[in-house]
């Protein structure tokens, strides 16, 4: 079953960002574009490597409107912990989001309940709270935030032009797509 207009269930959680703990609850997110990045947990391989590149884009985000959380079922005490023993982590300016009674990971059916983590799954919530986007890749398949970016400047290209669509590598000033008859004529 598609997640696509899911709206995100109410929540309450710890967050750690800023060197200091913050609750994030949905209030929060409504209103603007959002990311929830869910990786498998802390102190992993592929996941700093991830959670890097994204910080590497995080003030492209800020610019176009759309907060960065990243989610596992880690608590924010372990968040912290990874922070002060890594580098890496530590350069992390957006809020990392504990989840260790696993309801944001269900929420998003991306919780592996053998493990108690969660798949990588990406997930763009529009500033209603709905879902308008997905991915969900293997655990040994790290993501790359430039390909999000331009995803989510696509969709929020869409939501704000209705009667048009974005082709495949489409960037902001590209031409776009009108659906239609004359459709067909431009493929």
């Amino acid at each position: 079953m598609s997640l696509i207009n899911k709206e995100v269930a109410d929540f309450k959680v710890q967050a750690y960002v800023g060197d200091s703990f913050k609750e994030v609850t949905k209030q929060d997110i409504l209103g603007k574009w959002s990311v929830f990045f869910f990786y498998p947990a802390d102190f992993t391989f592929v996941c700093p490597t991830e959670l890097k590149d994204l910080q590497d884009k995080y003030a492209e985000f800020k610019e176009i409107g759309c907060e960065i959380y990243s989610v596992s079922c880690d608590s924010h005490f372990v968040h912290k912990a990874w922070h002060d023993a890594s580098d890496t982590i530590k350069s992390l300016q957006y809020p990392m989001l504990a989840d260790p009674n696993q309801r944001l990971a269900r929420d998003f059916q991306v919780l592996i309940e053998a493990d108690g983590m969660t798949e990588r799954g990406t997930f763009v919530v529009n500033p209603e709270g709905k879902i308008v986007s997905y991915e969900v890749v293997a655990g040994n398949i790290g993501r790359n935030a430039e390909e999000l970016l331009r995803r989510v400047k696509a969709l929020q290209f869409v939501a704000e032009h209705g009667d048009q669509v974005c082709p495949a590598k489409w960037q902001p000033g590209a031409e776009t797509l009108k659906p239609g008859l004359d459709l067909v004529g431009k493929l």
